[in-house]
């Protein structure tokens, strides 16, 4: 057991290195591509709260890094959460006209059989 929990270990660090690299490359290009202002809020950065300003990929590709950095646009860390958890709303919605059908399921469907045998018992 221990053997394959040190491998899991293993695979999720180097994957985590691995991800470190891509973003600290296209982060570093676009930093100097780009004014350091929020493309959401309009809020500027300086060194000192710099780590607050992340990299977004418009496509949602985190793989796609033109040099050019037309993938790319500076949110905060605020506005960059806020555009991934809209992602993530549509995501759950369907443009089907199809409607889901009701759910059967009853938690108290046994309720009154349950009490009258908690009054004998």
């Amino acid at each position: 057991m221990p053997r394959s929990k040190d491998r899991l270990d293993r695979v999720i660090l180097e994957a985590r290195r691995n991800a470190d690299k891509r973003a600290a490359g296209y982060r570093e290009q676009a930093l100097k591509l780009y004014p350091w202002v929020c493309g959401g809020c309009a809020r500027t950065f300086t060194h000192s709260n710099l780590q607050l300003l992340e990299v977004h990929h418009k496509n949602g590709n985190h793989n796609d890094n033109p040099p050019d950095g037309s993938n790319w646009e500076l949110l905060c860390t605020y506005c960059h959460e806020h555009e991934h958890s809209k992602l993530k709303d549509m995501a759950g919605r369907t443009d089907s006209s199809e409607v889901a059908p009701a759910s059967t399921f009853n938690p108290f469907a046994d309720l009154k059989s349950m009490m009258e045998s908690k009054k004998k018992g």
